[in-house]
């Protein structure tokens, strides 16, 4: 099953993005050479692909997972976390209906 990985950023998180995006990336990566990852970007904080100095306000990846559990397990384990970008993670199955 498909879930829902909605991560909100602290303010001013670019910097703490940028120290590990890597780890980040890569990880997002795996799931993707996996098969399982359908969707997974950042949210700018301004009305641009490019928000430069503005940054992101958080994130979202809709990912394929054996469980809620596993899913939750996964988001835990994120570099994102462990440097402090987010304030929130919220993780909720997601049910993929269009495209078909």
């Amino acid at each position: 099953m498909f879930y829902v990985i909605y991560s909100e950023d602290v303010e001013n998180s670019l910097s703490l993005r940028l120290s590990v995006r890597d780890k980040h990336i890569g990880r997002l990566k795996d799931l993707q050479a996996q098969g399982k990852l359908l969707l997974a970007g950042p949210c700018p904080a301004i009305d641009s692909e490019d928000p430069g100095e503005a940054g992101f306000t958080g994130s979202l990846i809709v990912a394929e997972f054996a469980s809620l559990t596993a899913a939750q397990a996964w988001a835990d384990a994120d570099p994102y976390i462990s440097a402090g970008v987010y304030k929130k993670v919220t993780v909720k199955p997601y049910k993929k209906v269009l495209p078909a």
